[in-house]
């Protein structure tokens, strides 16, 4: 078996696991499955779609707030209880999204949905990594981040038909029992654990402090934003570009996330036994695979086997990011995992921004892909200049990179 702990039964231990991942699974799926539904919202309030992509804005914003804010708001708070207080919050943000009445109310519902998404994968690694061992912290990050991954397979085309077979609000009440039954699993199958305890705040915020921090959060906000200039324009390119029927789009964006979901797996081995080495192929992989994909985006076989391609080797470099921050900053686990996770969150903004300015300016659906290699390109190159830095701090440690600056 790949998990194995020292204090509990297999069986106890899978089960513990399996919490984790179906709380990162239930959280990320309100967030996919409300990109195929912005159409049902948008008809059923009377608002346009530029009016409803307010509420998917809104997510990224609660994102990106709700990860170093909450993360540090319970910094003292058991891990154990800090993630069942946010499947709550969660329930209740999807249930308020299922009533919204207006686009002011739905903003809010949809804010509320992202302020647990950055805090519940820093707290989730964090225990993930204490249930199966310091030494298989890459296994126990891919396995949070493969809760995300079964979302983009299974959660976000099942949610979008829901929302179409029973409505939108029914499809965020079923989220929100699904919110539920994740806080079930939790509360029932988590152990409590004296590893689980919280820490001091300075101690979180101390690791703010570190230059490498920052370096690492912009890498990835520009790194991974290829996967979102792609995802966001993935409807075009099946359809315009490839000449596909519509049926095909969710299918394009299920073998996305098969293939995300492979090198997710692949990864986490890669970045228990490497430092950077997995980053690294995965990522340059990925620039080969967006050439291919945008030389041969109107060839419909190629277009179907390039994107699961280009999703596989992302994932095989993710799981090292969030892994490493937490090596370079050790007493401050929890917040690197929830920035990290804002940070993918940003690269939602910036990786659809880009392919966007580029298809308005006329350059057609493919340039979305050329722009993600840009950035991807971009996040590389910045790569390489931060390295030499990273090595040091995480060979030397906190006070020899300021003895060295």
């Amino acid at each position: 078996m790949p998990f194995r702990s020292t204090s509990s039964t297999d069986s106890q231990t899978l089960l513990a696991l399996f919490a984790l991942a179906f709380g990162s699974f239930v959280i990320s799926t309100s967030e996919f499955a409300s990109m195929g539904l912005l159409p049902l919202f948008a008809d059923g309030l009377g608002l346009s779609p530029a009016e409803a992509s307010n509420a998917i804005t809104a997510y990224a914003l609660g994102v990106m707030a709700g990860a170093p804010v909450i993360t540090i708001a319970a910094a003292r708070m058991n891990k154990r209880t800090m993630l069942i207080a946010l499947l709550v919050l969660a329930i209740a943000a999807n249930l308020l999204t299922s009533v919204a009445n207006g686009l002011g109310l739905l903003v809010i519902a949809r804010f509320l949905s992202g302020l647990p998404q950055g805090a519940y994968f820093g707290a989730a690694s964090v225990v993930a990594t204490a249930i199966v061992g310091a030494d298989r912290g890459g296994k126990a990050v891919a396995l949070v981040m493969g809760g995300i991954t079964v979302a983009t397979i299974v959660g976000a085309p099942v949610g979008t038909f829901i929302g179409q077979t029973l409505g939108w609000r029914g499809a965020y009440a079923i989220m929100a029992g699904l919110a539920v039954l994740a806080t079930a699993a939790t509360v029932f199958w988590l152990p409590h654990r004296s590893d689980f305890k919280g820490g001091s705040v300075s101690q979180e915020l101390s690791a703010l402090r570190r230059g490498t921090i920052w370096g690492m959060l912009v890498f990835t906000s520009i790194v991974v934003a290829s996967l979102f200039a792609v995802y966001t324009f993935v409807g075009p390119l099946v359809t315009e570009t490839a000449g596909l029927p519509a049926f095909m789009t969710p299918i394009a964006l299920a073998l996305i996330g098969t293939g995300m979901a492979v090198g997710n797996i692949v990864g986490g081995n890669l970045a228990d036994r490497y430092r950077f080495r997995g980053l690294f192929i995965g990522f340059t992989a990925t620039l080969a695979m967006l050439a291919i994909m945008a030389l041969t985006a109107t060839v419909p076989t190629m277009l179907l086997i390039m994107l699961p391609a280009m999703g596989f080797t992302l994932m095989v470099a993710v799981p090292t990011i969030p892994l490493q921050m937490m090596k370079i900053a050790p007493e401050a686990p929890t917040l690197m995992g929830a920035l990290n996770m804002a940070a993918f969150n940003i690269a939602n903004a910036i990786g659809a921004a880009a392919g966007g300015l580029t298809v308005h300016a006329g350059f057609g659906f493919p340039s979305a892909i050329w722009a993600g290699l840009a950035l991807t390109a971009a996040g590389l190159a910045f790569y390489v200049l931060l390295r030499p830095y990273l090595s040091r701090t995480l060979d030397q440690g906190y006070d020899a990179e300021f003895a060295s600056s």
